[in-house]
């Protein structure tokens, strides 16, 4: 029988998948959701290592006008979305000839489903110009991304305008 890696038997890491994104030199976002944060990475690899060039986490939205007291809606799909664009357009800023404006979306062993919070995070990035192979069935409804579906609304327009700033 075959012994597992830790990090494979802990459910960390797919190193199958991983190793295929490490010879692909196409640099990756990264997106982990923890029970309270989303957090988003711009990370380029050379010579099996990893270099965070940008990164985010959704607990900055709270700089940005988030409402105090909708804390702990910081991985909602609306937070989601507002931090893709915001590590867009860090992205963006980055400039300068190392920084390639196309990527590979990397959620590691998060289950793949559409309409979810990692596709409103692929939504942000998009939408803040960096390309990204996908399908466009995949991305959350336009109404969830506003927050519309949320019963106390949030000050979703306002945040934006400050991000994109």
């Amino acid at each position: 029988m075959k012994t597992l890696k830790r990090r494979r038997r802990e459910g960390k890491t797919d190193y199958k998948a991983r190793l295929s994104l490490l010879r692909s030199s196409i640099p990756r976002i990264i997106v982990r959701k923890t029970n309270r944060y989303i957090i988003a990475q711009y990370v380029e690899t050379k010579e099996a290592q990893d270099y965070v060039l940008a990164g985010v986490l959704s607990k900055e939205l709270l700089k940005y006008g988030w409402p105090k007291e909708k804390e702990g809606s910081l991985k909602s799909i609306p937070a989601c979305y507002l931090i893709g664009l915001y590590l867009g357009n860090k992205i963006k800023k980055l400039g300068g000839k190392k920084i390639k404006e196309s990527a590979i979306l990397d959620i590691g062993l998060i289950r793949s489903i559409p309409k979810s919070r990692m596709y409103a995070v692929l939504k942000g990035l998009v939408d803040s110009g960096i390309k990204i192979k996908h399908k466009e069935g995949i991305f959350p409804a336009e109404k969830r991304i506003r927050g519309e579906h949320l019963k106390e609304k949030i000050n979703f327009d306002e945040i934006k305008n400050k991000i994109l700033k």
